[in-house]
């Protein structure tokens, strides 16, 4: 299942499994819904800004799946900002969520703003410890800050819960060689300073 089919089916089950009985009798819940499937049909033909505009005429602001959804409708629509606050206000409505926080990656991932979303994958990992994609994603974070100590704690942790998974294996093993390489030209310059002071 796709990314997108994930947070569509997330977000209807969650709108359906809290519907009363009587919800299609109800007039607030059955403008909700419309509001919803017009949003998702406009989605469909990349109307993203016109999908966020059927969701924001609701004016139901403290809605967890009305943040839920404008979060990644605004980061499709390239409005990275609004879509960090859309999914920061789904995350304070539900704070045990891990749904929101990686919703949340996707507008920091694409600014490439790898400090805020270390601090995510930790929250992350503060609800879901031995979620594997936040260990590997965390481990290639410090990994490519060469903070391989790091990375190695969060690589092995990966791949301990995903032990055939090529991604976890590959970063692991390219953690491993720069680890020992690393260890080598220390070893080296060790070695030469020993023989020849004056290289220093």
């Amino acid at each position: 299942m796709n990314r997108i089919s994930f947070f569509v089916l997330s977000i209807c089950l969650f709108v359906f499994s809290s519907l009363p009985a009587v919800a299609f009798d109800n007039p607030d819940r059955q403008k909700m819904l419309t509001a919803f499937e017009r949003s998702y049909a406009l989605e469909k033909e990349k109307g993203y800004t016109e999908a966020m505009n059927a969701l924001q005429a609701l004016n139901r602001t403290q809605e967890y799946p009305v943040n839920l959804r404008l979060g990644w409708l605004a980061h499709h629509a390239g409005q990275y900002a609004q879509s960090v606050a859309y999914y920061k206000e789904a995350q304070k409505l539900q704070p045990k969520a891990t749904e929101p926080l990686w919703g949340l990656l996707l507008p920091l991932n694409a600014q490439e703003n790898w400090i805020e979303a270390e601090k995510v994958y930790l929250s992350i990992l503060a609800l879901d410890p031995k979620n594997s994609s936040a260990n590997y994603h965390l481990g290639l974070i410090y990994y490519y800050r060469e903070d391989y100590a790091q990375a190695k704690k969060f690589l092995d942790v990966s791949l301990e819960l995903s032990p055939f998974d090529y991604y976890s294996m590959l970063m692991s093993a390219y953690r491993d060689w720069e680890t020992d390489r690393k260890s080598t030209r220390l070893n080296s310059s060790h070695l030469k300073l020993s023989r020849m002071p004056s290289s220093a």
